[in-house]
């Protein structure tokens, strides 16, 4: 059963029972380029009781370099190396999982970021933000001409997704079953300033339909995030808590790792998902109405 945060002690608890703390950013931290209030104080506050802090994203727009620009732009001092997004964890599974050979590409349905991340690792790419695949007019197979190098098709959050992304990744996985098809995360929707907007799993969708064929999300909640977080730090899991606004990516991610799990409702999430007669099946160990509650300490 979940539990609901309210008293000053109940902050000191979870101050003292865990050293690590993964964020989710976008409904955690801000939505869009608003800053949740608090934010600023509670993750001072944790760094001076010498927490360790990661930032889990699956908002794969963003390389780390840009999230960090990001980060510093609303006052957040964040090392880029704290910070952990789908883009890069897509970028090391094409290349230290898949072991993808250097003289395959990739065709990417997304944006800079994740064509950042790539480039990173140096995975070679195509399509993404070039500008013949960014275009409203028709598409026809008669003048699509494949590059026979290209193994794997990954797909993020898309702003400027149209028919002929579609068409070109639809082409690859379709006519070669060897090609991967990889999704940086499945998100149904993401939170923006103004409201809820569809995510990347919105993007992926449509060729999941005409594939029959579901991609591999690489994003949380799939342990693979986890797994570039353990990869670069040690931290004990029992120690750890993963701090989130959805039930079905961020809580469920950090069950999956074994580690505890606290809701915050500035996001995606209600109540009436948390208790209630219509609660979720996935449920956090604690939930609480923002990160700024943990500031009750400083009183």
């Amino acid at each position: 059963m979940s539990k609901r945060l309210s008293a000053t002690a109940d902050y000191e608890e979870l101050l003292d029972k865990y050293d690590t703390w993964l964020f989710d950013c976008d409904g955690v931290l801000w939505r869009g380029d608003h800053l949740i209030d608090g934010v600023v104080e509670v993750l001072s506050l944790l760094r001076e009781r010498k927490k360790k802090l990661f930032f889990v994203t699956n908002n794969a727009t963003k390389s780390r370099k840009n999230y960090k620009k990001k980060f510093d732009q609303l006052g957040l001092k964040v090392d880029v190396d704290e910070v952990f997004g789908s883009a890069y964890a897509s970028a090391v599974y094409i290349s230290s999982v898949m072991k993808m050979p250097k003289t395959k590409k990739v065709y990417v349905i997304g944006m800079k970021g994740l064509e950042e991340e790539l480039d990173e690792e140096g995975i070679a790419h195509l399509g993404g933000t070039d500008p013949a695949d960014n275009t409203l007019a028709d598409f026809s197979l008669k003048n699509f001409h494949p590059d026979p190098n290209v193994g794997a098709v990954v797909c993020g959050l898309d702003t400027s997704v149209n028919y002929t992304k579609l068409s070109k990744a639809f082409a690859y996985l379709h006519r070669d079953k060897d090609c991967a098809f990889l999704a940086t995360n499945i998100d149904s929707t993401y939170p923006s300033a103004e409201g809820l907007l569809p995510g990347a799993g919105s993007i992926s969708a449509p060729l999941a339909f005409a594939l029959g064929r579901k991609p591999i999300s690489i994003g949380k909640p799939a342990e693979t995030m986890l797994d570039c977080v353990r990869a670069k730090y040690q931290y004990d899991p029992e120690r750890t808590i993963m701090v989130g606004d959805r039930l079905n990516t961020d809580i469920e991610f950090g069950k999956r790792g074994g580690l505890a799990t606290l809701l915050v409702l500035t996001g995606i999430t209600h109540e009436s998902e948390v208790v209630g007669p219509n609660a979720s099946t996935t449920v956090p160990d604690f939930f609480t109405n923002s990160i700024g509650d943990v500031r009750a300490v400083l009183s």
